[in-house]
């Protein structure tokens, strides 16, 4: 029975393939880069973030006051999923749009508001992203006002409270640029030495002197010049 041989590639022959095709491994990953820095700070429309901090909880006098309130903010971080759909509510959204005059429906609104819990506390952190920087934290700050009239009206509460308003932010959160350059390199990189030894392994053409002795074992007693 024949025993299949296989062909062994070490470190020199991979050296050997890619200094042979070395243009493919600058070319392809340059050009991935260009083409996703381009993309990033020309074509892609930056998204800002603004979020205004609340607490949402109940108040306490007398001999309760002194107590050690742990249950409630137990209590209070299992409702944030409650109150998440709260802030996100078409209720919600339709008063929004209907004070700030927007052109938008109740579903798109509500896709931009973002409800995050503060660990541990009974704070909760109402965000909103939108293309206008002034406008997303305009919205959080008429969201959160909204969203304390509601909570209150739907939830057994009587302590919402700001704690921080949003302000206009300076830098978007997306599209990350240096993210995106980065991860186009990676990218290119893989795609151009995968391209390379693909090439290499479709490739059964003799070129050369040393194709000969890798390929058919032989020796190579003379070879002929190009000429012109």
């Amino acid at each position: 029975m024949e025993r299949e041989e296989l062909e062994v590639i070490d470190l020199r022959d991979i050296i050997r393939i890619i200094k042979k095709r070395k243009l493919i491994l600058i070319s392809i990953p340059v050009i991935a880069v260009l083409t996703s820095a381009i993309v990033s700070f020309f074509v892609l429309t930056p998204v800002y973030k603004a979020s205004t901090t609340m607490m949402v909880g109940k108040s306490y006098t007398g001999e309760n006051a002194a107590l050690v309130q742990y249950q409630d903010l137990l209590t209070a971080n299992q409702l944030v999923k409650t109150y998440s759909e709260i802030a996100r509510s078409r209720t919600v959204a339709e008063k929004v749009i209907t004070k700030a005059g927007l052109d938008t429906t109740p579903e798109q609104f509500s896709g931009k508001v973002k409800v995050n819990p503060v660990k541990d506390t009974q704070l909760i952190e109402v965000a909103v992203e939108d293309k206008d920087p002034q406008k997303a934290a305009e919205m959080a700050n008429l969201t959160s006002k909204v969203f304390m009239v509601k909570v209150v009206e739907v939830m057994n509460v009587d302590n919402v409270q700001v704690v921080d308003s949003a302000v206009t932010p300076n830098d978007p959160i997306k599209p990350n640029k240096k993210l995106n350059i980065a991860i186009a390199g990676v990218l290119g990189f893989m795609i151009a030495i995968g391209l390379i030894f693909l090439l290499e392994f479709i490739d059964k053409t003799i070129k050369n002197s040393e194709d000969v002795n890798r390929h058919l074992e032989l020796p190579v007693l003379g070879s002929i010049p190009k000429m012109e």
